[in-house]
């Protein structure tokens, strides 16, 4: 099996969420990231959802996405030909001991602090997964208090838009 990002342009209404997870549901696939968020057009919402199935199945899901009426586009994002991010908060321990060495870790890592408490430091930092990663590795000895990651969004290189296509079809 292999991770498959897909942009799904969608009409802004109530349940298209849960119609789109309950296909991927019924046909036994775990969604392993989903971020789902409004679009340059108020009416038009995104979501990408990345999953870990092989080519056939995937190609079946992607043609009953298609066949959902609030539906407008379904296009699988290629990792090289796309901006793929996710965004991470996370609180770490950060006494006036430590908290110099977690300010060099986070310019080194081009993140930033979004909060700052006595024994504590809140830090924001986006990229890919592995950044994510070494990111948390980095920061584990200090001691991580709370974190949250968002899903992967992600678009497509270049001057074309999916959304442009998406309304000329509609």
């Amino acid at each position: 099996m292999s991770k498959h990002t897909l942009s799904v342009l969608v009409e802004n209404k109530p349940g298209v969420l849960t119609r789109i997870a309950a296909l991927f549901s019924r046909r036994g696939f775990n969604i392993d990231s989903l971020a789902v968020g409004p679009t340059e057009i108020p009416e038009i919402s995104r979501m990408t959802v990345v999953v870990d199935v092989e080519e056939l199945p995937l190609e079946q899901v992607t043609k009953q996405l298609n066949k959902l009426v609030e539906v407008l586009k379904v296009v699988e994002l290629d990792s090289h030909a796309s901006v793929q991010r996710e965004i991470l908060l996370v609180k770490v321990k950060a006494d006036l001991q430590a908290r110099s060495h977690v300010l060099e870790t986070v310019q080194l890592f081009r993140a930033k602090v979004v909060d700052v408490a006595s024994d504590t430091l809140t830090i924001e930092v986006t990229g890919n997964r592995d950044k994510l990663s070494a990111f948390l590795e980095v920061l584990e000895p200090f001691g991580i208090k709370e974190l949250v990651q968002s899903g992967l969004v992600a678009i497509g290189r270049g001057p074309r838009s999916i959304t442009d296509r998406a309304l000329r079809t509609a």
